[in-house]
């Protein structure tokens, strides 16, 4: 159901917003009973039962006049330079945020809201770290403001924004319910977790003699453990990976539908995991960090040349495959890390700078040379002994990717290069802009 304009161009929200804005007060309430849980007792067997009936109607007629207030208070417009949501009922707050400053638009569909035939639209804007919402738009109307703002941040008139629509896209890369279930089975991550959750409140228990603080011990246990097995396999579910002028899409999940998009040219790393029980499949998991967004998973799992080919549409004409890593040196590594030098290497080429690390869980994190913004040297009085040293490059995501355990004479040149590199690839780097 679309909604019409209320004054200078402002729209309402779906009409089935107060229902969603309703749940705030009467979270707030649940949780003062169940603070004052005997007192409120008392109180209602006190009453009679129809001052019962007549406190309950009130309570839902309070409710629902927040849900309807909040509502009618809360508008959004497209203007020629902005989109203007205004909210609030007792306190107004009114958000500008420039067009020219959005990177990123998601819908997303929570099971109750598919069923209702709404969305929510997210925003990822430049410069901030909280997305800004609307929340609920119907199905069609999201879609479209969407599809209007990608334009506009892309440079658009606004007349010809409005008329473009969505933008086509290409499949590039799907995932399998079944790749995905076998990947969470040869996670080692989840079967510390199932382990964890199974021996922490026994231990508790023995040492306490008490159940309760067993099961105290064990629900938090017990979310974690959702949280990395089934909730991950509900949010990851049907992963599909397409090509647009807005940049990729993703689009996934079973209950909780979302459709998201990571905005070209402001991808400031890739990571690619390799964790050991995954290798002899050849899957790889990659990662990316996206200045300003919370988007941060490209690929769940997928087949290393699969995962390449993506990664190739995120970097244009970076070839991971033809990276040469240099292992640490012997000489000297295996006496600041015992072991676990061995898992690091380092590659550059005339495009990203590489790092390696990690045995069992192996992570090759590459950084285009544009979007490095510092490069640092450091060495503790242990490496500066055995003739080592560290090469930190951070990018605009505020991360660092760390070049371990490097001769000491090669990190010195490779400081000076890098910064070298990252000058002039900046200077030659294709602007951030959508659909073109």
């Amino acid at each position: 159901m679309s909604q019409g304009p209320v004054r200078d161009g402002e729209r309402r929200l779906h009409p089935l917003t107060p229902l969603r804005r309703a749940w705030v007060p009467i979270a707030a309430t649940v949780g003062v009973i169940a603070q004052q849980g005997e007192n409120v007792t008392r109180w209602i067997v006190d009453l009679s039962a129809v001052l019962r009936v007549l406190g309950v109607a009130a309570l839902i007629l309070v409710f629902g006049a927040y849900g309807f207030l909040s509502w009618w208070f809360t508008h959004y417009a497209v203007t020629d330079t902005e989109l203007r949501i205004r909210s609030g009922l007792l306190f107004r707050r009114t958000a500008h945020i420039r067009v020219d400053r959005i990177q990123a638009v998601d819908v997303t569909r929570p099971l109750l809201a598919r069923v209702a035939g709404v969305a929510k639209l997210r925003l990822d804007v430049i410069g901030t770290e909280d997305k800004d919402e609307l929340a609920f738009l119907s199905e069609k109307d999201a879609v479209a403001l969407r599809a209007e703002l990608l334009a506009r941040a892309a440079g658009f008139a606004p007349a010809e924004a409005a008329a473009l629509g969505e933008a086509p896209e290409r499949e590039l890369l799907r995932v399998r319910p079944r790749d995905l279930v076998v990947s969470l089975l040869l996670s080692i991550g989840v079967w510390a977790a199932v382990l964890g959750a199974l021996a922490a409140p026994v231990a508790v228990w023995w040492v306490s003699s008490n159940p309760w603080a067993a099961l105290v011990t064990l629900l938090p246990v017990l979310g974690a453990v959702w949280t990395g097995t089934v909730g991950r396999f509900l949010a990851e579910y049907d992963w599909t990976v397409a090509e647009s002028p807005d940049g990729l899409r993703l689009d996934h999940g079973l209950l909780d539908r979302a459709h998201e998009t990571v905005p070209p040219g402001r991808v400031q790393s890739v990571r690619i995991v390799e964790p050991l029980l995954w290798r002899r499949r050849g899957w790889v998991r990659v990662e990316l960090a996206v200045a300003g967004s919370k988007n941060d998973v490209l690929v769940p799992v997928a087949s290393r040349a699969a995962a390449h080919a993506v990664v190739a549409r995120v970097l244009p004409g970076v070839d991971l495959a033809g990276l040469e890593f240099t292992p640490s040196p012997r000489a000297g590594a295996r006496w600041v890390v015992p072991v676990w030098w061995k898992g690091y290497g380092l590659a550059v080429s005339p495009d990203v700078f590489a790092a390696r690390h990690g045995r069992l869980c192996q992570r090759t994190e590459i950084v285009p040379h544009a979007k490095v913004q510092s490069v640092r040297l450091g060495q503790g009085p242990w490496e500066r002994a055995r003739g080592v040293a560290d090469v930190h490059v951070d990018t605009g995501a505020n991360g660092t990717v760390t070049a371990r355990l490097r001769p000491s004479a090669e990190a010195a040149v490779l400081l000076h290069a890098q910064a070298g590199r990252s000058r002039t690839s900046r200077a030659s780097a294709r602007p951030d802009r959508w659909m073109t």
